[in-house]
């Protein structure tokens, strides 16, 4: 259940680093957030039309949402490896990124048909 959609307003290199970034992502947030990865789901979505603080700079937006686990150390966490992530993958700075997190109640959360909660 948990969810990284990646906005960048960056091609990734190549469709290997793409992929990479995305799991490396999914691998994290199983860890941090102590969930299956079974249910883990990464996205990402290059070379969005973006500006930040009045720069269209290469820059990031991260929204993840999960069910439960996203307290202030996990999503201090979760941040911190995210930025490295982007860094590494794409060569993004931390400071151009922003990360958004979202605790969704399981009676909000679809899957298989049915809902979590």
């Amino acid at each position: 259940m948990p969810l990284a959609c990646v906005y960048a307003s960056v091609q990734p290199p190549s469709e290997e680093k793409s992929r990479a970034l995305l799991l490396d992502l999914s691998s994290t947030m199983a860890r941090v957030l102590g969930k299956p990865e079974r249910y883990v789901m990464t996205c990402l979505f290059p070379r969005a039309r973006m500006t930040f603080a009045g720069s269209s700079d290469p820059s990031c937006l991260v929204e993840i949402k999960s069910i439960g686990g996203l307290d202030g150390d996990n999503a201090s966490r979760l941040s911190e490896a995210v930025c490295a992530l982007l860094g590494d993958h794409l060569g993004l700075s931390a400071s151009r990124v922003y990360v958004v997190f979202a605790d969704v109640p399981a009676p909000l959360w679809g899957f298989d048909g049915a809902t979590f909660g």
